[in-house]
């Protein structure tokens, strides 16, 4: 996996190519932390470009809602394929990350 990351005027924007496995969650999470660290409030995580993520890249995406949530920030999901969006729903994870079908939609929400 790797991930690029962009800046916009009230947003970062992550997004992830390949998988997010236990390999690499820690460098993932470890960036955006930085972010958090530097100001932002917002994250969006883009999966248009993924197909996969393990447990421990859902822990991953856990501890930073949590961390951003305390801060007063907040972590959208964008581009979760079927595949995907089912295993949020089934982990009922789609209760704790707000999903959205497109980054305009994530970037517009309040």
């Amino acid at each position: 996996m790797s991930f690029t990351l962009e800046h916009t005027d009230h947003a970062l924007i992550v997004t992830i190519e390949g998988h997010l496995v236990v390999t690499n969650r820690q460098e993932f999470k470890q960036a955006i932390l930085d972010a958090v660290e530097q100001g932002v409030r917002v994250v969006v995580v883009d999966f248009t470009t993924s197909g996969y993520i393990d447990s421990s890249g859902l822990g991953a995406l856990v501890s930073l809602s949590r961390r951003l949530r305390d801060v007063g920030g907040d972590l959208r999901l964008v581009g979760l394929n079927d595949d995907l969006r089912t295993l949020f729903e089934l982990t009922r994870l789609d209760a704790l990350f707000p999903l959205y079908a497109t980054r305009a939609d994530a970037l517009a929400a309040r």
